[in-house]
This record gives structure tokens, sequence and C-alpha cells, in this order.
């Protein structure tokens, strides 16, 4: 027996009926069929969604592998252009010791035993890095290199940096030896007796005359011939007036005869700086300056240390 199932439909006035009759087989098919057809549209909606998520993931993929690779370009140009960068580094060191050394001889000052070798034992430089490998090969021992090569220029800039202290600390001291030299005349005049044995102007005997007399009117400036710090103002025998400069490393300068001091003891005076006016105390022929340059005690001659 065959179950059937009656649609009843009307009109929109209520008449027109019109009855229609289905199997029960057959509306179970019907109901099938469109939940078929639901389950198919959606899957279809669903994938084609998926498909579009994936497609765009696929193209921001894409993106980053572009731009990533824009990035390793850039990194290796940027790898290659600091290889090159240390090469000329290590270039500018090489000419830097080699300037320095040329500075050492001409002021024969002798590298001490404490410096070491430019870049290391040996001093030889190290190999120039090579810039021109291929871009599609890797750089890992290219950046090894690199790295090594960073570190001996570390050591090599300390080691520099300590030596050239070193030359500046000497080139100091040389200038401050120099600035306490004497190396001018002490006043103006004309030489009336030179160092050395002379016939006594007094005795008429033969005689070592321990100075430069400089003979010129009473009053004429005298003048400090290196920086130093006056010592001794005072009467002193036949030398009549004295004023002595002690300019360090050994060195000293006698002023004798002098009318009047315009230094005390224990002031600072500098090369050229007005120290007294010449006169004619003591035992003296005339107004004069007597001028003693003296090294460690012993004097020496005067116009040895007359540049000017």
């Amino acid at each position: 027996m065959v179950h059937k199932c009656s649609f009843i439909i009307l009109g929109e006035k209520g008449n027109n009926i019109k009855q229609v009759n289905y199997s029960c087989f057959h509306l179970i098919g019907i109901l099938v069929a469109i939940f078929s057809l639901v389950i198919v549209l959606s899957y279809g909606a669903f994938e084609y969604v998926r498909l579009n998520k994936a497609l765009a993931g696929k193209t921001d993929l894409e993106k980053q592998i572009t731009q990533q690779s824009c990035e390793i370009k850039h990194q290796r140009k940027q790898i290659l252009k600091f290889s090159k960068e240390i090469n000329s580094l290590k270039e500018r060191i090489v000419e830097l010791n080699k300037f320095e050394d040329k500075i050492r001889i001409v002021a024969n000052i002798e590298r001490s035993g404490k410096y070491e070798e430019l870049f290391g034992i040996g001093g030889s430089t190290p190999e120039d890095l090579n810039p021109n490998i291929e871009n599609n090969k890797k750089h890992t021992q290219l950046i090894k290199d690199m790295h090594f090569q960073v570190e001996q220029l570390d050591l090599a800039v300390h080691e520099k940096k300590v030596a050239l202290s070193d030359l500046l600390e000497t080139f100091e001291h040389q200038k401050n030896h120099l600035a306490h030299t004497p190396a001018i005349r002490p006043a103006k005049g004309w030489i009336s007796s030179n160092f050395g044995y002379r016939r006594s102007p007094f005795t008429g005997k033969r005689e070592f005359h321990k100075g430069l007399d400089i003979a010129n009117k009473k009053g004429t400036v005298i003048v400090a011939t290196a920086d130093g710090v006056v010592s001794v103002v005072e009467k002193k025998g036949s030398f009549g007036l004295l004023l002595m400069i002690d300019h360090g490393f050994g060195i000293t300068t006698r002023f004798a005869h002098i009318d009047k001091a315009v230094k005390a003891p224990g002031e600072t005076v500098k090369r050229g700086e007005l120290i007294a006016h010449m006169g004619n105390t003591g035992r003296s022929t005339g107004p004069h300056l007597h001028y003693e340059v003296r090294l460690n005690g012993v004097p020496v001659n005067p116009s040895k240390y007359i540049f000017n």
C-alpha cells in the first residue's frame, strides 16, 4: 500500500481550490534533493571563501618574500661596502704609522720597548677582504673575516693612540725644555768682552772670563733669555747688583752690574720679559751687562745660546 500526501492550494479569495497529491517516496526524494543542493551550495561558498583567503595569504607571502629579498640585497651591498671601508681604514692606519716613523726620525725619538707591532705579532697588515664576492654566494666567511679584522683594527688603533700620546708627551717635554733654554740676547749693545781667556782690564793679567759683556748706556732694558724663576736678587761683591734665574733642567743665567731689578726672587718670568736695567754697579769700567749661562753649575759660552 502506497502512502500519499495531499497539498491543498487556495486562491487569493479562498476559491479555486486545488489539491496536489504526492506519494511519500516522492516527497522524501524532493526534500533530500533540496537538502543536498543546500549542502553543495554551502560547501561551494565555503571553498570559495577559503580559496580567496588562501590567495590573499599567498599574495601577502609573495610581498614578504619580495621585501626580504630586497633587504637581503641591501644587506649584501652594506656588507661589501663595509669590507671596502675596512680595507681603506687599514691603509690609513699603515700610512699614519709610516708618518709617525718619519716624525720620530726627524725628532730623533725612538720607539720604546713597550709598544707592540702594528696589527699584532709580526706587524704585518691582514690580507685585504675580497669585496667582489658574487651575490648568490653566502657571505658567512666574509663576515667572519670582517669581525676578525675589526678586532685587529681596534687593537691597532689603541696601540697607535698610546704611541701618539707618548710622542706628544715627548714633544711637550722638549717644547718645555726649549722654552727654558736661553736663546736670545739679554740686552741691546755691543760686545765689549767675549767668553774665554782675556787680559783683565783691572790687573792686566790673563784671566778666564766666564760670561759675555754687553756695553750700552745706563738704564738699557735687560730681558730674560728663557722661561724660569728668579732665584737671586742681591749685591754680590765685584758683580755689584746680581740677578739670577733658574730655568730648570740644570740651566741658570746670571745678570751682573745691573742698576735696578724689576723682578723679585720667586717670581716667574718668560723669555723676552723685562727683568732689570743696565748699570755700573760693582767692579766695572762703565755701564754694561755681564751675562752668564751655566749648565749644572759650569759656565758655558753664552754666544752659543743666542740665536737672534
